[in-house]
């Protein structure tokens, strides 16, 4: 049983911030590579930003800069904090883990979550 719950996510004006978070209910969650990856209407889901079992993460150009992907192996949660957001970042916020090094995988995935809606909007 592998659960992935994100959270946090709401409406918020352009330049604000948020922190959305991803409990994980998963064994080993230390050595997995974690990333997330959002899904705005009419759009296909990309990649955000990972983070890997060592902690390095890596961004998206389109959230270089705003955007910081942190996590806590205690809680087994991983972070996603929000700087400056744009009407570009409205989407839905999912977060999953990949067995594979590669957070794209297509068959690395553990699980996917409902999500949690990111609007941004003045």
């Amino acid at each position: 049983q592998v659960q992935f719950v994100e959270s946090g996510g709401g409406l918020v004006q352009p330049g604000g911030s948020l922190r959305l978070s991803c409990a994980a209910s998963v064994s080993f969650f230390r050595l997995y590579t974690i990333g997330w990856y959002r899904q705005a209407p009419g759009k296909q889901r990309e990649l955000v930003g990972y983070i890997t079992n060592g902690g390095s993460t890596n961004y998206a150009d389109s959230v270089k800069g705003r955007f910081t992907i942190s996590k806590d192996n205690a809680k087994n949660t991983v972070y996603l904090q929000m700087n400056s957001l744009e009407p570009e970042d409205t989407a839905v916020y999912y977060c999953n883990g990949n067995r594979n090094g590669d957070p794209s995988n297509l068959f690395g995935f553990l699980s996917w979550g409902q999500g949690t809606q990111v609007t941004v909007s003045s």
